[in-house]
């Protein structure tokens, strides 16, 4: 142990001071990690959230190399209040997105970051545990307000930003993928966090091989099926990332969602983990089941109570609150009410009708060279989709829609001739 001696004293100085200095206003080409993230980046990648991921993932990784270029902007003279977001993944081994969104950063008081090698030719589990390791540091340092925490990237890093904030809702207010798209999990209470919580800023270019996946595949679904959704064409833009004419009012929409995101933490608190807080596995757990039990209390959303609670057992299955979920589900489906299935059967439904006109759009428009190849495969897909719709049988309007664009699909796709 180290006594308290001049030269002890020093070298606590010296470590203050290296722990402190960040908090200083202004550019910082390179600024490394301190620590290992304490958030959830496992569950990003995979459907549980496990204690210790596959050793390939992160072999040879370390937290405290990871680098990542920041903006402070100076804070409200008199005020406390926590911070806006950008979080951007660069598509290339160099950050990403500081010349483009400067102008905007410093105008209306944004923190700013974006990783180093954290692009698309770095594996998934890596980038996204650099990702999170970046936006923790950055946590720890500042005051961040989770609701106005956008995470964006451009192209890979645009589809890998989807993937992070579809997993991890709480952490963010929205997402900005320029020139890229993303899907939805396959967890149904995500998809009731994604309606309910975060908005979704694509931008795309006239010229972007990308557009027609942005525009009229991902933008055209997530708005049917209730996200709040707002798709940008920047005129004779390729596939690049735009000025900040055009990022000061993709941030404006977003931020004028925030809004509602403070209403529905005040409803539901674990649908928001604050900008300091990094819970453990099991009091995440415990949160989001306790939000689950206050659902289910509501036969409005008795339904999404349900899906939470399952999620909480397949998310956690080693914990206790694993089994207490478990048990709840069990004893709903011995109840002779079993109503909730119905309003299941009504959400499956309205994805699949999304899906199908998002990917008809899709696969019928305009397709650059580079996916032209694809569009056999795309009008199959949405054929397929379409004739489910027709098995369905229960949204008329939909089966009808369904019966005239099938042999349009089929003519497209030569079947017609």
């Amino acid at each position: 142990m180290c006594r308290p001696t001049s030269t002890c004293l020093s070298i606590l100085l010296v470590t203050w001071l290296a722990t402190t200095s960040l908090a200083a206003e202004g550019y910082e080409k390179e600024v490394r990690v301190s620590d290992a993230t304490r958030l959830d980046w496992v569950f990003a990648v995979a459907n549980q959230s496990v204690v210790e991921p596959p050793a390939d993932w992160l072999r040879g990784y370390e937290s405290s190399q990871q680098r990542y270029e920041l903006f402070v902007p100076p804070a409200p003279r008199g005020k406390k209040e926590a911070q806006p977001v950008v979080l951007f993944i660069s598509a290339s081994d160099n950050p990403a997105g500081w010349g483009n969104l400067q102008a905007v950063c410093k105008q209306k008081g944004i923190l700013f970051a974006s990783p180093f090698e954290a692009g698309n030719n770095t594996p998934l589990p890596r980038r996204v545990r650099i990702v999170l390791d970046v936006l923790d540091d950055i946590r720890r340092r500042y005051s961040i307000d989770p609701d106005r925490t956008y995470l964006a990237g451009f192209s890979g890093g645009g589809r890998v930003a989807c993937g992070i904030a579809f997993s991890l809702p709480e952490l963010f207010g929205g997402v900005m993928p320029v020139c890229a798209g993303g899907d939805l999990r396959d967890e149904p209470w995500l998809r009731h966090r994604l309606i309910d919580r975060l908005s979704i800023a694509f931008v795309t270019g006239t010229n972007d091989f990308n557009r027609g996946e942005v525009e009229r595949f991902r933008g055209g679904m997530f708005s049917e099926i209730g996200v709040r959704t707002k798709v940008t064409v920047v005129p004779q833009l390729g596939h690049g990332i735009p000025d900040a004419k055009v990022f000061g009012p993709v941030v404006d929409w977003l931020d004028a969602g925030a809004a509602e995101r403070r209403k529905l933490a005040q409803r539901h608190p674990a649908s928001r983990i604050a900008g300091e807080s990094a819970p453990t596995r099991d009091e995440w757990a415990k949160s989001l089941l306790a939000e689950g039990q206050m659902r289910i209390k509501d036969r409005k959303t008795l339904h999404s109570g349900l899906m939470q609670l399952q999620g909480v057992m397949n998310r956690w299955p080693d914990l206790p609150t694993a089994d207490e979920a478990k048990k709840i589900l069990l004893d709903f489906e011995q109840r002779p009410d079993r109503s909730w299935e119905g309003d299941d059967i009504v959400e499956q439904r309205k994805y699949l009708i999304a899906r199908a006109r998002a990917l008809d759009a899709y696969a019928s428009g305009d397709l650059p060279s580079q996916y032209a190849k694809q569009r056999p495969d795309m009008l199959a897909a949405a054929i397929k989709l379409w004739e489910m719709v027709i098995e369905d049988g229960e949204d008329k309007k939909a089966v009808t829609e369904a019966r005239q664009r099938i042999p349009k699909l089929k003519k497209l796709a030569g079947e017609g001739e």
